[in-house]
């Protein structure tokens, strides 16, 4: 799964590495912009992010993205798939011995602020959902967020995916408090619908 890009009209996911260390430095200057979300600071602390997000990634639990902005190839953030699941189908069961996952999560996800509320993060998800359901085939993926983050729950529910409720006490917090989660879910059975509705916002 090392080599894997996706490519849109505004932005390029490429897999996340060393390279991308200062470029993740930078584009985190403005930290009046991640209130809700943990983004390094620092080249030490960039390069501490990149070598988790990569060993989870070869537990098989995780594919991390830089986010690189086509008309400058500049990195404006990280995004990722992650709490990959790999369920135990039965001897001849069609999704036996699969090699991708059945479901996961998208997650990490942050953005220089100059790239907020550009369409940016919308044609990010969009690239993560379409492999998702179309190369991987998964039955589910997940999206939480601080259950105070208005912003970002809007931005979820744009999306199309439905809101599961709120998980209490669910992750730790940047301001090192245990956070409330809004999940949000999108199966494969409402994946066309949400197709479309993508479709009609990239045009919009």
């Amino acid at each position: 799964m090392d080599d894997i890009v996706l490519e849109g009209r505004l932005v390029r996911l490429e897999p996340l590495g060393e390279r991308h260390i200062e470029g993740l430095v930078a584009a985190a200057a403005d930290r009046s912009a991640y209130q809700w979300t943990f983004v390094p600071a620092t080249t030490d602390e960039a390069a501490r992010y990149v070598a988790t997000a990569r060993a989870w990634q070869s537990e098989g639990s995780a594919l991390p993205f830089a986010i690189v902005r086509r008309d400058d190839d500049r990195v404006i953030g990280s995004t990722r798939f992650w709490n990959l699941e790999r369920w135990a189908w039965p001897a001849g069961h069609p999704r036996h011995g699969r090699n991708a996952p059945d479901a996961g999560e998208i997650g990490h996800t942050w953005l220089a602020r100059s790239a907020i509320r550009t369409g940016i993060n919308g044609e990010a998800k969009t690239l993560l959902l379409t492999f998702a359901f179309e190369t991987w085939d998964v039955l589910r993926v997940c999206l939480h967020t601080d259950a105070r983050n208005e912003r970002s729950r809007a931005a979820i529910g744009r999306l199309g995916a439905t809101f599961e409720g709120t998980l209490r006490s669910h992750r730790l917090a940047p301001d090192q408090t245990p956070r409330d989660s809004a999940r949000f879910s999108i199966i494969a059975a409402e994946w066309p619908a949400v197709r479309e509705r993508l479709g009609g916002l990239a045009r919009d």
